[in-house]
């Protein structure tokens, strides 16, 4: 192998030589980046989990590179082209000369636009999250489904291989190396059956493997994966949960929580509702997925860069949220009630992430609920006879089956609906002795004209309450609420202050937020 490492040296020197092209080296490959060209050549290497060490062996990685990954990324992934050497003695890309190595050529994209980048200049916004949920989305549905029983019974070892590479060099204390295998393990005991029974659903598939955020970038302002596992087949195929686990815990890693949790919600309310009774393997996939982000930051403790704190930072952010994740915080139910106009989506979703266990609650929307049972877009007006008390019914039926289902799997829940019949909300705290969690039921109130000004000011919204319902709910006889009354009259910022404190004082059936004049 010696000898083609060499021989590999020599092509590389070769395209270096062009003024303006960069280089950049990764464990696996080398990638020159030429004006709006990239090259991406296979280097000569062998690992236990990758085989690079012929010509034919990474011929066959780079027809694989582009048989996997330009399906998701079109606009990236080209073709495999021959690197050659002429008569002449020369080295040419594409020429016709005998072929000594192979690249997979692609566009080159703004490297400052992957989603690690952009996640360290501040909040990533709510539409950019959706966006990338609905990629994951989209790729989980394309993905060839498999066979689980290779994937559930490969885990032991998976976690296994993290506890040994965590142990190397000795950057971590060895009692919490090992406290976490011995966590994850009885984790996935405790799961092994879900897991079996999800392969047997269908929920194993042929997945993109490596979503951790370098791996998705805007093109055209639309997130676009890239750079999917192609030299081992068996390692990316895998529950899809396991594949969105990893999207998932590096948004949490790079201080993302929002984002974190509008990607699960997004991805839950676009997928099969199965995905419900999963939610307990999340702890789980994401723990592993950051070991082994930690166990590729140590593997770049070697010269040059042996004495980077920033990389041995990384890894310890990384292995700390691993121990983080496997131990989740009991779950809660949360009940955000108000007539039409409280706010009370804008507030659901700005609780959901600060809500334990990571990556915060599932929002239970009963509009979205509504719009389902229907069968229609959830920006599609309804008519006034799908709000008759039967259909009522039938929402808070779901909105409680649903919420249910959550709680079973140790995942907190957030209920967003009007709530205005006290039998609602005596089911609402009913449900929750019955899951054996605490409840927060919080009721927003703010006068009509507040209202009936948010109200008109909504587009593109799920809710098909208009001005003239908020009139008319002003006469519904709501009875005793039972729950933490919130003054949402004011700002949504001070709304949310409201909620947090009532939250964490445990206050029902007071005012929450009002001044003496009854102003926030």
């Amino acid at each position: 192998m010696k000898d083609e490492m060499a021989a590999q040296e020599r092509i590389f020197r070769t395209l270096t030589s062009h003024s303006g092209v960069t280089r950049i080296d990764t464990h696996g490959a080398s990638v020159f980046l030429d004006g709006k060209r990239a090259l991406k050549i296979k280097r000569a290497v062998r690992f236990p989990f990758l085989d690079y060490s012929t010509l034919e062996k990474r011929k066959l990685a780079c027809e694989e590179e582009i048989r996997i990954n330009r399906p998701l990324a079109p606009q990236i992934y080209h073709r495999v082209v021959a690197i050659t050497e002429e008569p002449d003695g020369s080295v040419q890309v594409g020429g016709r000369g005998r072929p000594i190595e192979y690249a997979v050529d692609m566009s080159r994209f703004d490297e400052s636009r992957t989603l690690d980048h952009l996640a360290k200049g501040g909040p990533l916004d709510a539409k950019l999250a959706s966006a990338a949920a609905d990629a994951i989305v989209a790729s989980h549905a394309a993905a060839t489904c498999a066979d689980g029983t290779a994937w559930v019974s490969s885990i032991p070892a998976l976690i296994e291989g993290n506890s040994d590479g965590l142990r190397a060099g000795g950057y971590f204390n060895a009692d919490d190396v090992e406290k976490l295998g011995k966590a994850s393990q009885e984790a996935f005991r405790r799961i092994r059956p879900l897991l079996t029974e999800r392969g047997h659903q269908g929920f194993v598939r042929r997945c993109h493997g490596d979503l951790h955020l370098a791996n998705i970038v805007l093109i055209d302002d639309r997130p676009v994966l890239f750079d999917a596992i192609e030299f081992d087949a068996q390692m990316a195929t895998v529950d899809v949960l396991y594949d969105l686990a990893f999207t998932l815990m590096d948004l949490l890693h790079h201080e993302q929580p929002r984002a974190a949790n509008i990607v699960l919600n997004r991805y839950l309310a676009a997928t099969p509702a199965d995905n419900l009774d999963a939610l307990s393997a999340l702890p789980l996939f994401m723990s592993v997925r950051a070991a082994i982000r930690a166990q590729v930051a140590l593997a770049r403790m070697r010269p040059p860069h042996s004495d980077d704190p920033g990389i041995l930072g990384q890894a310890q952010r990384y292995f700390g949220l691993a121990r983080t994740l496997i131990h989740p915080s009991a779950p809660r139910l949360i009940a955000v009630g108000g007539l039409s106009g409280t706010g009370k989506t804008v507030l659901a979703q700005a609780l959901a992430p600060g809500i334990a266990p990571p990556p915060g609650a599932v929002v239970l929307r009963s509009d979205i609920v509504r719009k389902r049972m229907f069968g229609v877009e959830d920006t599609q007006r309804l008519p006034p006879s799908a709000y008759t008390p039967e259909h009522a019914a039938r929402v808070y039926g779901t909105l409680a089956q649903h919420a249910r289902r959550v709680l079973a799997q140790g995942h907190s829940a957030i209920i967003d609906g009007v709530f205005a019949r006290e039998d609602e909300r005596n089911a609402v705290s009913a449900l929750a002795r019955e899951c054996g969690v605490p409840l927060n039921g919080l009721f927003l109130v703010a006068d009509l004209a507040t209202r009936q000004r948010r109200i008109g000011s909504r587009e593109g919204d799920a809710s098909d309450a208009t001005q003239e319902v908020a009139a008319l709910q002003e006469h519904y006889n709501i009875g005793r609420i039972g729950w933490g009354a919130i003054d949402a009259s004011g700002s949504q910022e001070q709304t949310l202050q409201h909620c947090w404190n009532a939250i964490a004082e445990g206050k029902q059936g007071n005012l929450i937020g009002a001044g003496k004049d009854g102003t926030t």
